[in-house]
């Protein structure tokens, strides 16, 4: 296995690289009939795609997104989607005086001893370009997701030593989180990370944060008890992307300094579904979704092209220093987002589909 396929009963596979003609996702597992446009999966690319604004990298790609098949006057057939985007901006140019060089933070080292050879453009297959095609995967996914009322939104609750007020991360709309182009839905605190990220440009360097994606309205029962958690395949999407060094959920990591008194969740009837009174649990238990919202919160390092000198060696050893020139986030947190949003979708329309076939319903 090559490790370009994820998913079971929805399966994506991508292809592409960064400085290549563009990038191809096959989407295995579209229910058919579903209504499906071109024009239905551009708004999640534009969230994420380059040079949108001041803070991101300013490398123009329109990520326009070409349905080459899968689809028949506007409805999905059942057979496989194939989804392709072409890369328009590529200067490669930036690349040539470090091809030699090893960058720091970069796979250029760890694809060197796999393979023996690798495209030192960008970082090739390396490249968080290639999650352009998984965000309109994502997008088909959240199509499916929202005929049954599940709702996904991400959000920046992170950056540096900034964190947001969100007092209750269900209650987070999309029309909050794109209100600013750090997307960040407490605008005091998002205007201060606009301030740092700029700050951080100028000093020819770049910053880390946490990205925060809820999912709510998914039914209690999807998941698997041991090896094919919910959690677990959810662990396995985030950590997926580029640049994701810690994922947890719900209470996360602060569990450790709590006693099972004040972790557990009290259950409560509400109406004719039994739910929790809190949510510390992240909306899964025993792997299995409990009908709670979902919460994952997910730790982004900074980036690591960075254009001040740093020390390096050669793919000899031999030392070497290296500045890394081209178009680079100084923050990747606000393109983050919507990446994050398309491998929950893709990972829950998987479960869903998989519950569907083993239980006859949702």
């Amino acid at each position: 296995m090559a490790g370009n396929s994820y998913g079971q009963a929805f399966r994506i596979t991508t292809a592409g690289e960064s400085h290549g003609p563009g990038y191809v996702a096959i989407i295995d597992g579209v229910p058919p009939g579903l209504d499906l446009h071109e024009d239905d999966l551009q708004p999640d690319l534009d969230r994420r795609r380059p040079g949108q604004s001041k803070i991101t990298t300013q490398r123009q790609e329109s990520d326009r997104a070409q349905i080459i098949s899968g689809v028949f006057e506007g409805k999905t057939t059942g057979t496989s989607l194939a989804i392709m985007i072409q890369n328009k901006d590529q200067r490669s140019r930036d690349y040539s005086q470090i091809k030699d060089k090893y960058r720091p933070g970069h796979a250029d080292h760890s694809f060197d001893a796999k393979y023996g050879i690798r495209d030192y453009r960008g970082g090739g297959r390396s490249s968080a370009r290639e999650t352009a095609v998984r965000v309109a995967a994502g997008a088909v996914a959240k199509k499916i997701l929202a005929q049954m009322g599940v709702r996904i939104v991400g959000y920046v609750r992170q950056i540096g030593h900034l964190c947001a007020n969100i007092v209750d991360p269900a209650s987070v709309t999309l029309e909050q989180v794109e209100s600013n182009i750090v997307r960040c839905p407490d605008p005091k605190c998002a205007q201060q990370m606009i301030d740092l990220i700029e700050q951080i440009r100028r000093e020819e360097d770049s910053i880390g944060g946490i990205g925060e994606i809820v999912a709510t309205g998914v039914p209690a029962g999807w998941g698997e008890p041991v090896f094919d958690k919910l959690k677990a395949d959810l662990g396995q999407a985030m950590f997926s992307l580029p640049a994701v060094l810690g994922v947890e959920y719900g209470s996360g990591f602060g569990v450790a300094t709590l006693r099972g008194s004040a972790n557990n969740d009290l259950f409560i009837k509400r109406g004719d579904k039994i739910v929790t009174e809190t949510n510390r649990h992240g909306g899964m238990l025993g792997g299995i979704s409990t009908g709670m919202p979902i919460v994952i919160r997910c730790a982004v390092k900074p980036t690591s092209s960075l254009p001040q000198l740093q020390r390096t060696v050669y793919a000899t050893g031999e030392p070497s220093t290296i500045s890394t020139k081209g178009r680079h986030d100084p923050c990747l947190l606000p393109r983050f987002i919507p990446m994050a949003e398309a491998m929950m979708a893709i990972t829950l329309t998987d479960h869903f589909l998989r519950h569907r076939a083993q239980c006859g319903s949702i």
